[in-house]
């Protein structure tokens, strides 16, 4: 375990308007990211071995233009079929390119372009299977992030959240995605997504209610953490 605490500062991609250049290339640049970091992979996995069935409906948090969770989707479709998601973000950036993906593979898709908080605190809110959510959950100071967990273990029976490991190979690999092609935006982000990223138990010490759910909290590969509650007497396939 890196003993530096975490640091949550703001990311420049989060500040710009979804058309700007920049902001466009480093969403591109993301892309590049996850592949490297072989994220699509790891979330794949994990939803396959912590939801013991299919789910019929699922929420991605942060999901941003959405081709991660097309990705995934597309990894999971031969096992998951007819799973309606919804891809909830600030920005509503998901092109019909990308909805027309998940519609090819038999997945319904809504977005939704909302605050996260006042998407979970609604009213009526819709209860959803499962929950995911990539490279998001370290935006969030320790109680913002406290905050958010405890919304979302009202609406879901699993969360699966793939995020940046704090430490040194991390760290080290961030001040290079230079070498990927990515822009300034990128860098920057890259070295502060790092600096606000999860090692040992701090995501299972953030949730809300310990006693009913099971907790599993481990690292991936090289760069990522992993993170999944799910309610108490469920199972691995």
């Amino acid at each position: 375990m890196w003993s530096v605490a975490r640091a949550v500062h703001p990311e420049w991609l989060d500040s710009l308007p979804p058309d700007d250049p920049g902001a466009v290339r480093s969403r591109r640049d993301l892309q590049r990211i996850n592949s490297s970091m072989l994220q699509t992979r790891i979330m794949a996995g994990t939803l396959a071995r912590y939801c013991r069935h299919a789910p019929r409906t699922m929420l991605d948090l942060g999901a941003g233009d959405g081709v991660f969770t097309l990705k995934v989707a597309r990894r999971l479709a031969s096992r998951w079929q007819g799973v309606s998601v919804i891809l909830l973000d600030r920005q509503k950036i998901v092109s019909d390119e990308t909805q027309r993906g998940f519609r090819g593979i038999g997945w319904g898709v809504e977005t939704v372009a909302a605050d996260v908080f006042d998407f979970l605190q609604r009213d009526n809110p819709t209860a959803v299977d499962v929950i995911a959510t990539n490279l998001f959950l370290h935006h969030f100071s320790q109680a913002e992030l406290a905050r958010l967990l405890a919304l979302a273990a009202q609406r879901t029976d699993v969360l699966a959240a793939c995020e940046p490991r704090r430490a040194r190979l991390a760290l080290a690999a961030s001040h290079l995605v230079w070498a990927i092609g990515c822009n300034g935006i990128s860098r920057h982000d890259a070295v502060v997504s790092v600096r606000a990223g999860f090692n040992d138990g701090e995501m299972s010490s953030s949730w809300p209610e310990p006693g009913g759910w099971e907790l599993h909290e481990w690292p991936a590969m090289l760069f990522t953490h992993c993170f999944v509650a799910r309610r108490a007497g469920r199972t691995p396939q």
